[in-house]
Order: C-alpha cells, then sequence, then structure tokens
C-alpha cells in the first residue's frame, strides 16, 4: 500500500515515487535510533589472497532479523568495506581517536562512500537496512588485519 500511495502522491512517476519511499524509510529510521541493539552477527571478510582480514560485529533488535539476507548481506558489505579502505579508523565520529590524521570521509565508516555504489555512504546503506527490517541496527565494532603491519 505504500507503494500504491507513493506512486499517487507522484502523479504516477516511477523514479519520484522510489524517492519518496527511500525518503520515509530515512524518516522512519532516525525513529528508531534509541531502540536496543542486543542481537546481531559478526562477520569475516579476506581480501587480497589472504593479505587483508577484516572481522565486523553489526546489531540489530532481534535475531529473527539478524538471519535475514537483507541484514547478513549489510554485515558483508560492511566488512568488505573496510577491507577495502585502509584509513578507516572509527565506527562514529565519537569514537575516533583525537590524535587522528585525515579527513572524515577517510577515517569514519558511517561517512565513507560505499565502494559499491559511490552515490552512497555507509550511513545511507545502514538507513536502507533499518526502512527494509523495520528494526534498529548499529555497525558496533570492527577490527582489520594487514600482512605486514
Amino acid at each position: 500500500m505504500d507503494c500504491k500511495r507513493a506512486l499517487d502522491a507522484s502523479g504516477g512517476d516511477f523514479d519520484k515515487a522510489v524517492k519518496h519511499l527511500r525518503e520515509q524509510g530515512v524518516a522512519s529510521a532516525e525513529k528508531k535510533a534509541g531502540r536496543e541493539t542486543s542481537q546481531g552477527l559478526c562477520d569475516s571478510y579476506i581480501h587480497a589472497g589472504g593479505r587483508i582480514g577484516v572481522l565486523v560485529e553489526v546489531n540489530c533488535e532481534t535475531d529473527f532479523v539478524a538471519r535475514t539476507d537483507t541484514f547478513k548481506q549489510l554485515v558483508h558489505d560492511v566488512a568488505m568495506q573496510v577491507a577495502g579502505i585502509p584509513t578507516t579508523l572509527a565506527v562514529n565520529e565519537e569514537d575516533l581517536p583525537k590524535d587522528a590524521e585525515g579527513s572524515i570521509e577517510e577515517t569514519v565508516l558511517m561517512k565513507q562512500h560505499f565502494i559499491k555504489d559511490s552515490s552512497r555512504t555507509i550511513e545511507h546503506l545502514v538507513k536502507e537496512a533499518i526502512a527494509t527490517t523495520g528494526e534498529n541496527i548499529r555497525i558496533r565494532r570492527f577490527t582489520r588485519y594487514e600482512l605486514g603491519q
């Protein structure tokens, strides 16, 4: 029904309807931000012939959502993002070390452009997953290992 209402509101323009639905999803994601996230998944990603490895923990509200393909894909994409951007130091700005060098977009995971689609940030990716699953989702922590460092 949301899709039908969005199409009606946009005068039948499919692209405008999709944009409208995304905006609604982001607004609903912001409403869920205060909810507790005690379930989730840990995932690993190994890249470059075993030279780079990442462990990531992403939390959600229920184990039901943690088992969905949407959530699993999000967690894997986050792990791949951390592996692909060696300057990533923290999940959020408030977690960034005081002596960190580099721009916010280089060092803070949530502010980085998604490596698979540079038109979106990791923050947008998480908000879209929140809108899709209906639960609050939070990237809790990550660790990046690189051979020889």
